[in-house]
């Protein structure tokens, strides 16, 4: 047995390094945090300076009002980044029509309707599509879905289509919509559906008309994150979309989004220092704030719609 002296001197020492360790977490925490901030920073400032060299060479008026985007003409390159957000936003149109009745129907099947075994089974597997390559999903979209839509729907459809890279956006962003939007419905107290249970309602009047009010905030807070998720999408557009921008609304036609812009000229397309290379930088940052905005709208919706408890 340990004698008293011992016990009281291991007791100071497990005290003192108890000790130090509250004074080392802290200053651990504070770096990573420090450091989060620096790369946003850092990456910030890349952009920044890299578009202000693009704008130095083309015309910012140019950029944001043309519609015609062929940088690689050498006679007469044109620079109109409008062509590359309508593609962007054809793509991430389709998406949402695809994600959103999908997402919310199984965030209220899995809040309301599903028994906590099925609930347990159900949802892992639903997620389990958030963790496949998007790459593995745009050859999914190039030689499962547009195939099945040329022979079932469309015949003179081209192989790059948005339609079909619209879909499999969409396929890919459920799990988002439906994970977070059930969160938010289960959150909503049980003493609010049984009083509506109470007054007669049935379960999909409770369910409808209780619980997706109580959650609006955080349901809208999951679409507009998705919708932030399908307009930074790559892989798939990039293989399932072609790359031909164009300012168009048809969804049959080849179009090019910003990130898939990005790709192609990552791919060594432009050389280091050339005008098409710094349009890359000029297109991320128009991109980085369409995506800032997304989540600045996000964090407004969940204060603004918030229901407390």
């Amino acid at each position: 047995m340990k004698s008293t002296r011992e016990l009281i001197q291991e007791k100071q020492s497990n005290k003192n390094i108890g000790s130090i360790m509250e004074k080392v977490i802290p200053i651990v925490l504070l770096m990573t945090a420090i450091i989060s901030v620096l790369t946003t920073i850092g990456i910030v400032i890349t952009l920044l300076v890299e578009t202000v060299t693009f704008f130095q060479r083309v015309s910012i008026v140019e950029f944001f009002t043309s519609t015609e985007w062929y940088p690689f003409y050498e006679a007469d390159p044109s620079y109109g980044v409008l062509s590359l957000i309508a593609g962007t936003l054809l793509i991430t149109a389709i998406a949402m029509v695809v994600a959103i009745p999908i997402g919310l129907g199984a965030a209220l099947y899995l809040s309301e309707y599903a028994t906590e075994k099925v609930r347990r089974r159900v949802k892992p597997i639903l997620e389990v599509l958030a963790g496949i390559p998007t790459i593995v999903y745009g050859f999914f979209a190039l030689t499962f879905v547009t195939p099945l839509i040329k022979n079932l729907f469309l015949s003179d459809l081209s192989i790059f289509n948005a339609l079909s890279g619209g879909i499999v956006v969409g396929i890919m962003i459920i799990p988002m919509v439906a994970s977070l939007s059930e969160d938010a419905m289960r959150a909503v107290p049980n003493h609010i559906r049984e009083g509506a249970f109470a007054m007669g309602a049935t379960r999909l009047e409770v369910a409808l008309k209780v619980v997706l009010p109580g959650a609006l905030s955080g349901v809208v807070a999951s679409f507009v994150l998705a919708i932030s998720r399908a307009i930074g999408e790559t892989m798939i557009v990039a293989v399932a979309a072609g790359s031909t921008p164009k300012f168009t609304a048809d969804p049959t036609e080849s179009i090019q989004t910003m990130t898939a812009y990005i790709v192609q000229v990552s791919l060594g397309d432009a050389g280091y220092g050339s005008t098409i290379y710094y349009s890359i930088y000029a297109v991320g940052m128009t991109l980085f704030v369409f995506t800032l905005l997304m989540n600045l709208l996000s964090q407004y919706i969940s204060r603004k719609f918030r229901e407390e408890y």
